[in-house]
C-alpha cells in the first residue's frame, strides 16, 4: 500500500499541493506555539544578583486553588501572582541551621526612581525601572566594585556602570533617589559591574543595609541566598531546605531557577505566555481539522472512479483506507519536517510582537529544544490521518458491484445519518442561543456559550453542506437566469452539483463566521470599555507618571482648598474561584484601590446595589460581571488572594456596572497599595471645588516636587485599554491564521473543482460555446459561492455576537465597524474569485480537442 500511495502522490501532484501547504502552515504555527509554550514553562533569565548563590529561597509566584470538578474529582489550578511575594526575615535563622549551609544572605529590595540634578528621571536599562538593594546582598551576585568604595554613610549610594552612564554621573556626583516621597539627594560612592563586563538585565543601586531600611521603608525581603559549605551538593542542600521549611508558599531554586527568582517580570509573563500559546495552538488545530477535512473530502470525491475501480477488481476497504492513510502520512510527514524551520522564524516574529504589546519583556528568551518540533510533526501527521480517514469512510464502504455506478454520477441528497446529525446540531445551537438570552447579564456564561455556539453552527453547516448549497442555489439561481445564457448555464451547473458547491462554500462560511465572531467580539468589548471610561471618570484633573506616583501626593492634593475630592488610584490583580457553565475554575481578576470618599465625585462606577463608600480593609465592591462569575452579591463574603498571594476574606458591600472600563474588583486604596511591589499609585484623580481659581497652577506646582509627574485633564483612554488591546491583538492573530488557512482551502478547493471540469469546458467549447461565455458562466458560479459563503458566515456570526453584546453592554447590537467587515468579506470574496477564475483561464488556454481526451 505504501508504494501504491507514493505512486498516487507522484501522479496527482496538483491534488496534494493544497493539502501539503495547509499541513505545512499548521506545522509552522504549531511548532511556534510549542516553542512559546515550552519557553513559558521554562521562563527564566540567567541569574545576575543571585549568580554566586548555590541555593535561592523565594516566595512562590503563584497561588494554587483546590476545587471539585463536575464529576466530583478534586482539581488543582494555579494562577500567577503579579506582585512579588514578600518573605519573613526570621526564615533566615531556620535556613542557617540546615546541614550543608555555610552562610545565608538576606536580599532586601524595592523598586525606586532615580532623578538627575536637572530633574530628569532615569528610566533604567530596557526601560524596566531601577531596583534598590542592600549592600550585603552584593555577595550573592555576579557584580564587582569597579570604581570608588562601598556605601558607608547614610547619604551614599552605589550604581551599576550602565545606569551611571545613563544618568551621566560618576563617583563624587550627586543623584536623587525617589521612592514613595519627594526625592532625597545621595552622593555616588562607587560603581559596580557584572564580572563579564556586560550590562545587567535590570538596573540596580545599592545602599548600606541601615540606610535602605530608613530611606526605603517599603523595601521587603525578596529572597535568601544560601552559600553551600565546601563539598556540599547544591541539590542536596536544596532538598534539605525544602524539608526544613515545609512551606508551600516558598520555592527553593538552584541552577537556572535562580534567574526566575530574581526576575519577576519574566516569571509572570512566562505564565501568561503558556495560556496564550495554548489558546493559539488550540484554535489553529481546530481550524486545521476543518480545513483538511474539506480539502481531503474534495480530493476523495474527485477520485471516486479510481476508488470504484479498485473496489471492483477486489481491493478491500481496509486496503484502500491504508492506501489513503499512507498518502496522508507521507504528505503530513513531509509538511511537518518542512514546516518546522518556518515555525522557528515565526516564533521570533511572534516574540517581538508580544514584546511590542507588553505581553513579555523585550529581552524575553526563547527555550529551544527538539520537543516542540517533534510534537508538531506528530500532530501534523495525526491531523492528516484523521482528516483523510474521515473523508474516505463512505467511499470505501460501498459494495464492489455498486462501486462503478456510484462513481458515475454525484450522489443526490444527504444520507440519513448526516441529516440526523445536522438536525441535532441545529437544535443544540438553538438551545444554546435561547439559554444565553435567558442568562441576562451573566457575562462569562454568555461568552462561553457564544464560543460554543459559533463552533456548533459551523459544524452543522459542514454536515448539512449539500442541503445548504441547494437552498442557496434556489434563492440565487432565478437571478442568474435573468443574465442570459451564461447565467442559465451557471444556475444549471450549481443545481446539478450541490455537493461540489458545498465543498466550496463551507471554507468561506468557516472564515467569515469565525473571523467576524472573534474580531467583532473584541471591538464590542473595546467600545464598551472606552464608553465606560469616559462616563466614569468625572475628575477634572489627573496626575500621572510613567513609573508611578508617590502615594503621599494624593494627600497633599486633598489639602489644597480648591479641591473637592481626590484619590490615588492603584491597580493590581486578585485571584478567586469562579464558576462558568456549572464548572468551577480559578480566575485572575483586575483590581483597583481608591479612597472611598472620592467615589461618586472623582470616580463614578455606577453602583447597581449597595454602598460604595462602605469600602474598608475588610470590604470590597465587585463589578456585575465579577458578581456573576463568582456567584456573589451584596452581603456575601468574597474569598480572594491579593497580588502578592495574601489571602483576604472580605464582605461585598456593593456591585457596580462599569467594570469593563475600570476593574473587576474595587477595594480600599491603602489595603491594595500595601500588597503591591512598587507601593506607588498609577495616578491621582482630582475633582475641583465649584469655585476653584488657579487650581491648575497649584497642581502643577505640587507636581514639580515629584519629578516625572505630569498634569492632565483626564486619563488617556488608549493607555487604560492597553491590556485589553493586547488581548485583542492576540485574537486578531488567531483571525489571521484562520484567513491564511481559508486562503489555502478556498484556492485549493475551487482550483481542484475547476480543474476537474476541463472535459466539461472542452465539451462546451466544441459544441459552440465561446471562451468568453465559459468565463462568464464561471464568474456567475463564483458569485453564487461568494454570496452564499459570505452571507451564511455573516448570519452564523450574528447569533454569538448578539450573546457577546448582551454580555458586555446589555444590548443585542454588537460593534461592527464597516471597514472591518468589508475587509473580512472582501478578502474572502477575493480568495474565492481567484480560486475559480485563475484555473478557468488557464484551462481555457488548452485546445478543446486535447482537453476532451486528457486523462482524469
Amino acid at each position: 500500500m505504501l508504494s501504491l500511495a507514493l505512486l498516487t502522490l507522484k501522479a496527482r501532484k496538483g491534488g496534494f499541493v493544497g493539502t501539503f501547504v495547509a499541513l505545512l502552515l499548521g506545522a509552522a504555527v504549531l511548532s511556534a506555539c510549542g516553542i512559546l509554550l515550552e519557553s513559558g514553562i521554562r521562563a527564566g533569565s540567567s541569574a545576575e544578583r543571585y549568580a554566586a548563590a548555590d541555593v535561592v529561597v523565594a516566595g512562590r509566584q503563584e497561588v494554587e486553588l483546590t476545587f471539585k470538578d463536575l464529576d466530583g474529582s478534586t482539581v488543582k489550578e494555579s494562577q500567577p501572582l503579579p506582585e512579588r511575594v514578600p518573605l519573613r526575615a526570621s526564615l533566615a535563622d531556620r535556613i542557617t541551621g540546615v546541614d550543608g549551609a555555610k552562610a545565608v544572605i538576606t536580599d532586601v529590595g524595592a523598586p525606586v526612581r532615580l532623578v538627575t540634578g536637572a530633574g530628569q528621571p532615569v528610566p533604567g536599562h530596557h526601560d524596566a525601572g531601577v531596583e534598590a538593594h542592600n549592600w550585603s546582598s552584593l555577595g550573592l551576585g555576579d557584580f564587582r566594585l569597579t570604581t570608588g568604595h562601598a556605601p558607608r554613610a547614610a547619604g551614599e549610594i552605589v550604581l551599576d556602570t550602565e545606569l551611571a552612564a545613563q544618568a551621566d554621573v560618576r563617583p563624587g556626583d550627586d543623584i536623587r533617589l525617589m521612592t514613595t516621597s519627594v526625592p532625597r539627594t545621595f552622593q555616588v560612592a562607587g560603581l559596580v559591574a557584572l564580572k563579564d563586563g556586560g550590562a545587567p538585565r535590570r538596573s540596580v543601586v545599592f545602599l548600606a543595609d541601615a540606610t535602605l531600611r530608613q530611606s526605603v521603608p517599603e523595601a521587603s525581603v525578596q529572597a535568601f541566598g544560601v552559600l553551600a559549605a565546601p563539598g556540599a551538593s547544591p541539590h542536596r542542600l536544596a532538598d534539605a531546605i525544602r524539608s526544613t521549611l515545609h512551606d508551600d508558599t516558598l520555592v527553593v531554586h538552584t541552577g537556572e531557577g535562580r534567574g526566575r527568582a530574581e526576575f519577576l517580570d519574566v516569571t509572570v509573563s512566562g505564565s501568561n505566555l503558556v495560556v496564550l500559546a495554548a489558546a493559539i495552538g488550540g484554535n489553529v488545530l481546530l481550524v486545521a481539522v476543518f480545513v483538511l477535512y474539506a480539502t481531503t473530502s474534495l480530493s476523495i470525491r474527485h477520485r471516486r472512479r479510481e476508488i470504484a475501480l479498485l473496489r471492483a477488481i477486489g481491493t478491500t476497504p481496509g486496503q484502500i483506507r491504508r492506501m489513503v492513510a499512507a498518502e496522508a502520512a507521507a504528505t503530513g510527514l513531509l509538511a511537518g519536517v518542512v514546516g518546522c524551520p518556518a515555525g522557528l522564524l515565526l516564533v521570533y516574529w511572534l516574540r517581538d510582537r508580544f514584546a511590542g504589546h507588553g505581553i513579555v519583556p523585550s529581552d524575553f528568551g526563547l527555550a529551544l529544544s527538539p520537543l516542540p518540533f517533534l510534537a508538531a510533526v506528530l500532530v501534523t501527521v495525526l491531523t492528516a490521518l484523521v482528516a483523510v480517514l474521515s473523508a474516505a469512510h463512505r467511499a470505501t464502504r460501498i459494495r464492489p458491484t455498486e462501486a462503478l455506478g456510484e462513481a458515475a454520477v454525484e450522489t443526490p441528497g444527504l444520507g440519513r445519518g448526516r441529516r440526523i446529525t445536522g438536525g441535532v446540531l441545529l437544535v443544540l445551537s438553538a438551545g444554546i442561543f435561547v439559554t444565553g438570552l435567558a442568562q441576562d447579564a451573566d457575562f462569562f456564561t454568555l461568552v462561553g456559550l457564544a464560543n460554543s455556539l459559533v463552533l456548533l453552527l459551523v459544524v452543522a453547516v459542514a454536515v448539512l453542506g449539500p442541503l445548504v448549497s441547494r437552498t442557496a442555489v434556489r434563492l440565487l439561481a432565478p437571478l442568474l437566469n435573468r443574465t442570459g445564457v451564461t447565467g442559465y448555464l451557471a444556475a444549471a451547473n450549481t443545481r446539478a452539483n450541490v455537493a461540489r458547491l458545498a465543498g466550496a462554500i463551507t471554507p468561506l462560511v468557516l472564515a467569515v463566521s469565525f473571523s467576524s465572531t472573534v474580531v467583532f467580539a473584541q471591538t464590542t468589548g473595546l467600545r464598551e470599555s472606552a464608553d465606560q471610561l469616559r462616563a466614569g471618570l468625572v475628575a477634572d484633573h489627573v496626575l500621572t507618571a510613567p513609573s508611578g506616583v508617590s502615594p503621599e501626593l494624593a494627600q497633599k492634593v486633598r489639602d489644597i482648598k480648591q479641591v473637592a475630592s481626590a484619590t490615588g488610584l492603584v491597580r493590581s490583580k486578585v485571584v478567586a474561584m469562579g464558576r462558568m457553565l456549572g464548572a468551577q475554575e480559578s480566575v485572575s481578576l483586575s483590581a483597583q484601590g481608591v479612597d472611598p470618599r472620592a467615589l461618586g465625585s472623582a470616580l463614578d462606577l455606577r453602583p447597581r446595589e449597595g454602598n460604595m463608600k462602605a469600602l474598608s480593609r475588610n470590604t470590597v465592591a465587585i463589578s456585575t460581571t465579577t458578581a456573576s462569575w463568582l456567584g456573589l452579591g451584596v452581603g456575601d463574603t468574597a474569598r480572594l488572594h491579593l497580588g502578592d498571594g495574601t489571602p483576604l476574606r472580605a464582605k461585598v458591600v456593593a456591585v457596580y456596572e462599569r467594570g469593563f472600563g475600570f476593574t473587576d474588583v474595587t477595594m480600599d486604596h491603602d489595603l491594595l497599595l500595601a500588597h503591591t511591589t512598587g507601593k506607588v499609585d498609577e495616578s491621582v484623580l482630582v475633582r475641583s471645588a465649584p469655585s476653584a481659581p488657579d487650581l491648575t497652577r497649584a497642581l502643577s506646582h505640587l507636581a514639580a516636587a515629584y519629578p516625572g509627574t505630569v498634569l492632565r485633564d483626564g486619563l488617556a483612554v488608549d493607555d487604560q485599554l492597553a491590556e485589553q488591546r493586547a488581548n485583542a491583538w492576540v485574537n486578531y492573530l488567531v483571525v489571521g491564521v484562520i484567513i491564511a488557512y481559508t486562503a489555502i482551502t478556498v484556492v485549493n478547493t475551487l482550483a481542484m473543482s475547476t480543474a476537474a471540469r476541463r472535459r466539461e469546458f472542452a465539451l462546451l467549447r466544441l459544441s459552440g460555446t465561446a471562451r468568453g461565455q465559459v468565463v462568464g458562466m464561471m464568474r456567475r458560479e463564483s458569485v453564487i459561492v461568494i454570496a452564499a459563503g459570505v452571507g451564511i458566515g455573516t448570519l452564523l456570526s450574528a447569533f454569538p455576537l448578539v450573546l457577546v453584546s448582551m454580555a458586555v453592554s446589555g444590548t443585542p447590537i454588537p460593534a461592527v465597524p464597516g471597514l472591518g467587515y468589508l475587509a473580512i468579506a472582501g478578502a474572502t470574496a477575493a480568495l474565492a474569485a481567484a480560486g475559480t477564475m485563475l484555473p478557468t483561464r488557464m484551462l481555457l488556454r488548452i485546445r478543446p480537442v486535447e482537453a476532451i481526451g486528457a486523462k482524469e
